[in-house]
């Protein structure tokens, strides 16, 4: 693979971003420093195909980056490769409005393929390449220049081991046919609405002191307020106003502006600065909070029940032995949130009971819950029950019954113990769907 010095003018980045035009897929990455900014400084990027490769510095001066824009987000005959890209996503948005696209992620992949939650990138390569990446230069400032040859290198290697690894990968999906699995998961990360940032909604990331309509009011003015001010300052969010300040002055809010010199994470020269100004502003505009806009009250107790929980818990068992058996990552075939909604009775708008996730879990997930399906302990070894084979035992075409000593988990209190005798390590679950 040719590897480029670094591209410091726009006639080069154009020439190279008109050969990438006619990949059929080029790895992406990025160095950015955020530690001290609202918004990610953008300090280098890091693109290749199968061929080449070339870190672009984008601090150098008179470089133009719109060929390498018009390539991420106007191109789609290339398929842009990324490893955990969210944050490489926000950047590009940001100076575009617009998100790569068509996009493909190895980190959310790998869930697909195996049961790894979120692999980090040097365990990609590890596992994938069989060697490890050098650490070195990771957490350097890249904003300080000159870069160095080490700084390069390093960063350079992000995208060359992505471009070996990426085409394996896709070989492992095509084969086991669960490429399209991930369809709808590139497409959210792709979504531009999760990198527009709303002012009027950051309230919702913020733990409210409160249910009262007023205190939430004025929760929602004084962060959008706050948000405003970082944005336009780019400084980080909580160099204003640190999230317990702000949920403290929504519940107690000041009558004057010389009161905000007593409230405990603001500077004394609030009391009379511009900044005070506008912060009592926000609280003098701020309106009680609609019926409609107030969050859904928090259940009390246990949300399912102590028998709603247990069968909670029994749904997790079966995810877990699920992912196990067909080697994805739990997190990839159901979420916790959705497992207890089925557990609590509801069977509309749950991603376990749509399309390939029905097919390998939610279908034997409905039936855990209806009663129909079970857990058995034969012999110290964890098998699946479905009710109906154990009730027509006598049956020819029925499955064989459990041994006598087997212990069954149902969530029907009314069947007898037993089980069919199946190993779900072995054997499929009937109508599960799975490969």
């Amino acid at each position: 693979m040719k590897i480029h010095p670094l591209i410091t003018t726009t006639p080069a980045l154009a020439d190279l971003c008109e050969r990438l035009s006619k990949a059929d897929f080029i790895t992406v990455d990025t160095e950015f420093m955020r530690e001290n900014t609202y918004w990610p400084e953008l300090c280098l990027v890091q693109i290749a195909d199968d061929k080449e490769a070339a870190a672009i510095d984008p601090l150098a001066p008179g470089l133009d980056l719109a060929p390498l824009l018009e390539l991420l987000v106007d191109n789609e005959d290339v398929l842009k490769v990324f490893h955990a890209g969210g944050q490489d996503v926000e950047i590009i948005y940001n100076l575009t409005g617009r998100t790569p696209h068509p996009i493909f992620d190895t980190q959310i992949a790998m869930m697909a393929i195996s049961q790894s939650e979120q692999i980090g990138y040097s365990n990609l390569v590890e596992s994938w390449l069989g060697f490890t990446v050098d650490k070195g230069a990771r957490f350097t400032d890249w904003s300080r220049r000159p870069l160095t040859e080490r700084q390069i290198e390093y960063a350079i290697g992000d995208v060359t081991h992505l471009s070996k690894i990426f085409p394996r990968m896709l070989k492992r999906l095509i084969k086991t046919g669960r490429g399209e699995w991930l369809d709808a998961e590139m497409e959210k990360l792709a979504d531009p609405e999760n990198y527009r940032s709303d002012p009027q909604a950051v309230w919702q990331k913020i733990r409210a002191p409160s249910r009262n309509p007023a205190v939430l009011g004025r929760l929602k003015a004084i962060a959008a307020w706050r948000e405003t001010e970082a944005m336009d300052k780019n400084i980080p969010r909580g160099r204003i106003m640190r999230d317990e300040t702000l949920a403290d002055i929504a519940s107690h809010p000041p009558r004057e502006q010389h009161e905000l010199a007593k409230v405990r994470g603001l500077s004394a020269g609030w009391k009379d600065n511009d900044i005070g100004r506008r912060l009592m502003q926000a609280i003098a505009d701020a309106k009680p909070m609609s019926d409609a806009e107030l969050p859904p009250r928090a259940p009390r107790g246990a949300p399912l029940g102590k028998e709603g929980a247990l069968v909670a818990d029994l749904l997790k068992l079966l995810l877990k032995i699920r992912s196990r058996e067909i080697d994805i990552a739990a997190r990839l075939l159901a979420r916790s949130d959705d497992l207890e909604a089925l557990a609590a009775g509801q069977r509309k708008g749950l991603p376990i009971l749509e399309g390939w996730r029905f097919d390998q879990f939610g279908r034997d997930a409905l039936e855990l819950v209806e009663g129909k399906l079970a857990f058995a302990v034969v012999k110290g070894k964890l098998k699946m029950a479905h009710i109906d084979a154990i009730a027509g035992g006598n049956d020819d075409d029925a499955e064989p019954e459990a041994d006598e000593d087997a212990i069954l988990l149902t969530t029907d209190s009314d069947q007898d113990d037993g089980g069919d005798g199946r190993n779900w390590d072995d054997v499929q679950a009937p109508e599960s769907g799975a490969d």
